[in-house]
């Protein structure tokens, strides 16, 4: 898993993010074992205690589970994995539609040029 970090958010609530992304996209599938804290943390480039706080976060959420002396996995609720994506989806959405805006896009240009662009990609997947 490729981990990029910027300065306007925490490290935490990055970590979180993008093992949701991991969780959601199949990187980290249905009840499949996480690496240990140790090695995320190490994997990551970020200090354990940073790494264990995104994970307890988790699982907080619902999203991982803990197993005493085996480890933490991802959950089998794939109804709760499904609800997880689209939140992330309608989040980026929102930003989205929000920086269009502040272009000076109206949501009839917006629509048109996500039509367009969805043709272009199509083109280049047909292509391919």
């Amino acid at each position: 898993m490729q981990w990029q970090f910027s300065n306007d958010a925490p490290i935490y609530t990055q970590l979180i993010q993008q093992i949701k992304v991991g969780i959601v996209a199949g990187v980290f599938p249905p009840g499949e074992r996480l690496p240990s804290v140790r090695d995320l943390a190490t994997e990551a480039g970020v200090n354990p205690n940073t790494m264990q706080r995104a994970l307890a976060e988790l699982e907080r959420d619902g999203l991982v589970y803990s197993q005493r002396t085996a480890g933490r996995f991802v959950t089998e609720d794939k109804t709760m994995i499904h609800n997880a994506k689209c939140s992330l989806a309608e989040r980026h959405i929102k930003e989205f539609l929000e920086a269009m805006s502040h272009l000076g896009f109206q949501r009839e240009e917006i629509l048109s040029l996500l039509e367009q662009e969805m043709k272009e990609e199509g083109k280049t997947h047909a292509s391919a």
